[in-house]
C-alpha cells in the first residue's frame, strides 16, 4: 500500500492504539502530536505520500476544525476520519460541514477503523467527486432535456425557451451549485447558436491579475511571462456563446472593459495596437446579490443594466424537492455505469427519506457529488442510508449500531419502515430493554435542565455497570467533575441511584 495514514491527536496513548489498528490493517502509518504538525507535515515533501488523515478533534495547539479549515485554505485534498470522544450530534455536524469524510468515537474498535480507512482510500483512488467530468450529452444539452416536477423550475424552463429564441444578455441568478451553467447550456443548445462554440469562464477561479489577459487576450511580450499571443475568451467564443460564470467576482477596472465588449462588439488585447471585432452571445452568472454590490461600489451599475436585460433566477434544491427522485435516479444511472459497470441500480426508501430531509445547502452539485461518494463505496445493487454519513449526521442521524451511542431520528418516510419507526435521538428505545429520557413532564412543560442531567448519569451508570471512567469520557466531562455532579445531585456512585426530584 503506498498510501500513509497520517495519525493527528495529542494524546500518546491514542496515537499509539490507532497507528496499531492501521498496521494491523496492513496500513503504513505516520503519528504527530497536534494540528500545527499536521500542517507542516502535509505541505512539506513528505506530505505527498499521505492518503487519509485521522485527525483528533479536540487538541491544545489547533483543533481538528482548524486543520481542515487550513487543508481547504492551502488546496489539501485528503479524506479526513475525525475522531472524537464526545459522540454529540452538534461535533459530528461541525466536523462533516467542515469537510470530514467520515467519522468515529474513542475508543473506535479495529473493525470500524479498517472499515472507514478503506471507504476513504477508494474514493481517493478514484479520485476527488470535484473533479467529476461531465458526460458528453451535457455538451449538447438541450431545453427539452431540463426535465421538472417542480413549479419553480416549470418557471424557469420557460424563461430559458424564450431567451434562446432571441440574442439579448443573459443573466442567471442562483446560490452555487444550483445548475446555472447547465441552463446556460441548454439555452444554448436550443438557440440559432447551437453548432457555434460554447466557451466558459469562471471570472471567480482567475486569479485578479490575469483576468483581463484570459477574457481578451494579450500580444507576445506585452507583460512579463506573455511569451506567446493569446487570443483570449472572447474571440475564442466569436459566432458562438461565452458563458461567464461568477461575474460578480470581476474586478472594477476589467468590469469597464467588459461594457465596451458588450455595447461596442470590441475588445482590446492586453498590449494590442488596435481593438479585435468579436459576435458573441452573452450569458452571465452569480451567485452574489449583483444590486447590492452596485450600491456597495463593487459592481458598476452600467455593467449591471446592460448584464441583466434578462434575467433567469433558478431556485435552490431545498425549493424544488420535487425534483429530488429524478436527479437522484439520474445520478445513479450515470456514476453506476461509469463505476461499477451497472451493478448499482437503485436507492431504498429509507435512503431516500434521509435525501429528502436534508437541506442542501451546496444543491445539485452536493447531492451529485454525495450520490457519487455512495455507488463508489456502496457493496450492494442498492443505495442504503450506509452510504450517506455525512448526509445522515447533518441530518441528525448516525447509525444506530455505531459506537456513538446516538440514534437515528424520526424523520419523514422512516415511519415506512416499522422496524426502525420507534428509533429517537435521545433515546434508547432501539436498544431492548434500555431506559429512556423523558424531556417533558406529565403536564407538557420540558423538564429542568438538573433533572435531565442528573437522569442522563444516573442511566450512564447503569449502562456502564458503574464504570467510572467510562461513565465520564461517554457524557464528556472529567472523573472530578463527575463525582462533583454525584454528590451534588446525591447519586451513589455504588447504585447509581439518588434521591428523585419533581422535575
Amino acid at each position: 500500500m503506498t498510501d500513509t495514514i497520517l495519525i493527528v491527536d495529542d494524546d500518546p496513548v491514542q496515537r499509539r492504539l490507532l497507528e496499531a489498528a492501521a498496521t494491523r490493517a496492513g496500513h503504513a502509518c505516520v503519528s504527530v502530536d497536534g494540528g500545527k504538525a499536521a500542517m507542516a507535515h502535509l505541505t512539506g515533501p513528505k506530505g505527498q505520500g499521505t492518503g487519509v488523515l485521522i485527525l483528533d478533534l479536540a487538541m491544545p495547539d489547533m483543533d481538528g476544525l482548524a486543520v481542515l479549515a487550513a487543508m481547504r485554505a492551502v488546496g489539501i485534498d485528503l479524506p479526513v476520519i475525525v475522531q472524537t470522544a464526545q459522540a454529540g450530534i452538534e461535533t459530528v455536524v461541525s466536523a462533516m460541514r467542515a469537510g470530514a469524510f467520515d467519522f468515529v468515537v474513542k475508543p473506535v474498535s479495529p473493525d470500524r477503523l479498517r472499515i472507514a480507512i478503506a471507504n476513504a482510500l477508494k474514493v481517493k483512488a478514484l479520485g476527488s467527486t470535484e473533479r467529476i467530468s461531465k458526460p458528453a450529452h451535457i455538451e449538447t444539452l438541450a431545453i427539452k432535456d431540463l426535465v421538472t416536477r417542480s413549479p419553480a423550475m416549470d418557471r424557469v424552463v420557460r424563461l430559458a425557451e424564450k431567451a434562446a429564441a432571441s440574442s439579448i444578455p443573459i443573466l442567471i441568478e442562483g446560490e452555487s451549485g444550483v445548475g446555472k451553467e447547465v441552463i446556460a447550456r441548454a439555452i444554448r443548445g436550443a438557440s440559432p447558436r447551437r453548432s457555434k462554440p460554447f466557451v466558459t469562464v469562471n471570472c471567480g477561479a482567475i486569479p485578479e491579475n490575469l483576468v483581463e489577459s484570459i477574457l481578451f487576450g494579450h500580444e507576445k511580450g506585452s507583460f512579463t511571462g506573455a511569451q506567446d499571443k493569446h487570443a483570449g475568451k472572447f474571440v475564442e467564443a466569436s459566432s458562438g456563446t461565452l458563458f461567464l460564470d461568477e461575474i460578480g467576482d470581476l474586478p472594477l477596472d476589467v468590469q469597464v472593459k467588459l461594457l465596451r465588449a458588450v455595447q461596442e462588439g470590441e475588445v482590446d488585447p492586453v498590449g494590442g495596437r488596435s481593438a479585435v471585432k468579436v459576435d458573441i452571445r452573452l450569458i452571465s452568472a452569480t451567485h452574489r446579490d449583483l444590486l447590492q454590490r452596485v450600491k456597495d461600489g463593487l459592481f458598476r451599475e452600467d455593467l449591471f443594466y446592460r448584464l441583466n436585460v434578462f434575467p433567469i433566477y433558478v431556485p435552490p434544491l431545498r425549493d424544488r424537492r420535487e425534483d429530488l427522485d429524478e436527479l437522484v435516479s439520474l445520478f445513479i444511472n450515470r456514476f453506476s455505469a461509469a463505476e461499477t459497470g451497472g451493478r448499482v441500480t437503485g436507492i431504498s426508501g429509507e435512503a431516500m427519506a434521509v435525501l429528502k430531509a436534508y437541506d442542501w445547502p451546496g444543491n445539485i452539485r452536493q447531492l451529485e457529488n454525495a450520490i457519487f461518494r455512495a455507488v463508489v463505496l456502496s457493496e450492494g445493487s442498492t443505495l442504503t442510508s450506509e452510504e450517506f454519513p455525512q448526509i445522515r449526521a447533518q441530518v441528525g442521524l448516525v447509525d444506530p449500531v455505531d459506537e456513538t451511542g446516538l440514534y437515528l431520528e424520526t424523520i419523514p418516510g422512516l415511519d415506512a419502515d416499522p422496524a426502525r419507526a420507534d428509533i429517537v435521538i435521545g433515546s434508547h428505545a432501539a436498544r431492548p430493554g434500555a431506559s429512556t429520557l423523558d424531556l417533558f413532564d406529565d403536564r407538557g412543560n420540558v423538564r429542568s435542565l438538573a433533572v435531565i442531567e442528573r437522569e442522563a448519569i444516573e442511566y450512564a451508570i447503569e449502562h456502564y455497570s458503574g464504570q467510572m471512567s467510562e461513565v465520564a469520557r461517554r457524557l464528556g466531562i472529567g472523573r472530578s467533575t463527575l463525582y462533583r455532579k454525584l454528590k451534588e445531585y446525591g447519586i451513589d456512585p455504588e447504585t447509581g441511584r439518588g434521591e428523585h426530584v419533581a422535575g
